[in-house]
């Protein structure tokens, strides 16, 4: 498997568990999304916006934009599950756009991060996985304050469970097919 077809694989996978957990937010109360929580953040609208600002940091610097720590000029863009669902998903989207143009070459390409005071240089393949690890790390701490009523995250494309996908990648917009194309 090329270096590239990974990360698209990882930015949908990415794309599939938001979708996955905000589904399941959705039919939470909002006074349940609002409520005081153990972890990191103490909400789960508190936790799931990071992911948001977080998320279109590094999809504008992938970009080539400028945004930087504008991204979190507003710490909880979304009030309500709604919102951030639509918010969540158009970030993915670009995300897996980026991917989707991504060839092996590409993955050695240094991306300028804008950090304020100073500009961060960082291999394209790195920055991904950064990326990645930063967005499992939050899902797993809402997956958490959910409890044992949480929807399995730890999902990932194992051939034979293809069919237990099929529903929600409809949702997406997605086949199988999509997943493992290799791009020339």
């Amino acid at each position: 498997m090329s270096g590239a077809l990974l990360m698209r694989a990882h930015a949908r996978n990415n794309a599939w568990a938001n979708h996955r957990l905000l589904t399941f937010c959705a039919g939470l109360s909002q006074a349940e999304f609002e409520a005081e929580r153990v972890g990191f953040f103490p909400s789960l609208r508190a936790t799931l916006n990071h992911i948001l600002i977080i998320d279109h940091f590094y999809v504008d610097a992938l970009e080539g934009g400028t945004l930087g720590p504008a991204a979190w000029a507003e710490r909880e863009p979304c009030r309500d599950v709604a919102s951030l669902q639509a918010a969540q998903s158009a970030v993915d989207r670009r995300l897996i756009a980026w991917c989707e143009a991504l060839r092996d070459e590409d993955l050695g390409r240094i991306i300028e991060v804008q950090r304020g005071h100073r500009v961060q240089r960082e291999r394209a393949d790195r920055l991904l996985l950064h990326l990645f690890q930063h967005q499992i790390h939050h899902r797993g701490q809402a997956h958490g304050m959910l409890g044992r009523a949480a929807p399995r995250l730890d999902e990932f494309y194992c051939w034979g469970e293809a069919h237990l996908r099929t529903p929600e990648f409809a949702a997406l917009g997605w086949t199988e097919d999509d997943l493992w194309a290799e791009r020339r």
